[in-house]
């Protein structure tokens, strides 16, 4: 192995180091400087200055899940879409087939979900 690559090696260690050393001086300042008055009305619940009304449990219905979970999903698909479109003229027949069945694909996932009733929001 060059020389010259384990200088590149060592100073990329020492940043490193430093960069660790740096977050648990922040990290240990933080704990040193803080005030710390811990009372029992700094431990409940806070609700937007609301005082709060029974317990802590609330029950999330899984479609909020299901509608985030989706539209990462077609994110997702746009994020590969845009650069694709961009340059299609660059790309040939094969890359427009490749293209066409990811599209497909998802419009498949599309379906299934339309069609479970997913999507409904009621």
């Amino acid at each position: 192995m060059d020389s010259s690559h384990l200088g590149d090696y060592a100073v990329f260690g020492v940043l490193l180091l430093a960069g660790f050393a740096f977050v648990a001086a922040a990290m240990t300042a933080n704990r040193l400087l803080r005030p710390s008055a811990p009372s029992k009305v700094k431990g409940m619940t806070y609700e937007c200055g609301v005082d709060p009304v029974g317990g802590d449990w609330a029950q999330v219905q899984i479609r909020y899940y299901v509608y985030a979970f989706l539209f990462v999903l077609f994110a997702v698909e746009a994020v590969f879409l845009f650069p694709w479109a961009a340059v299609f003229t660059a790309f040939g027949a094969v890359a427009a087939a490749e293209m066409g069945l990811f599209v497909g694909v998802l419009a498949l996932g599309l379906a299934y979900a339309w069609r479970k009733g997913v999507l409904r929001w009621a």
